[in-house]
């Protein structure tokens, strides 16, 4: 590892841990005008995380481990905001802090399941078992089964869930390219 590669590994790791505070500090923001903008520069930072990665290269073991967890806390931080954005977007005609007929109820505790989802995702993606991702998938449907009955339910689900997935992914990967 040069002193480049390891300048931009940690600067890659810095980027994951702003990720993850900056996506704790945004989740309450999420019922505001203002989260799309969060949820977009949450997606510009995952990016310059990925790039410096990809640029960095192997790190130190130490340095991989601090990359995993911060990837984790990421994941599970920072796809708040941006799962809020994505749906935002899918749905345009939606007044910000306005509640309608068709908002879930529906989906109520969402919040904390995609917490707990993005953590899982990226947890065992990281070790190595990606068949449980179906597992997990499942079992989310499973539990979300009655719910999904109506049409409104079923599309907040589906969009909120590869928006949770891919963000979680993303995050991991850069762990991943650190560990390259």
């Amino acid at each position: 590892m040069s002193a480049v590669g390891g300048g931009m590994g940690i600067a890659a790791l810095v980027c994951l841990g702003v990720l993850a505070v900056a996506g704790g500090a945004l989740t309450p923001q999420t019922d505001r005008r203002g989260s799309r903008f969060g949820g977009l520069l949450l997606v510009l930072l995952l990016g310059a995380a990925a790039a410096l990665a990809w640029r960095a290269g192997r790190v130190g073991d130490g340095a991989a481990i601090g990359g995993v967890l911060l990837a984790v806390a990421s994941a599970a931080l920072g796809g708040g905001p941006v799962a809020t954005a994505v749906l935002r977007a899918a749905d345009p005609d939606r007044v910000p802090g306005r509640r309608r007929a068709s908002d879930p109820e529906v989906l109520r505790g969402g919040a904390w399941i995609g917490v707990l989802e993005r953590t899982a995702i990226a947890v065992t993606v990281l070790a190595g078992f990606a068949e449980g991702l179906a597992v997990l998938i499942a079992v989310k449907g499973l539990g979300r089964f009655n719910e999904l009955k109506a049409p409104v339910a079923s599309e907040r689900f589906i969009i909120g869930t590869l928006a949770s997935g891919l963000w979680a992914l993303g995050c991991v990967g850069v762990a991943v390219l650190l560990r390259v």
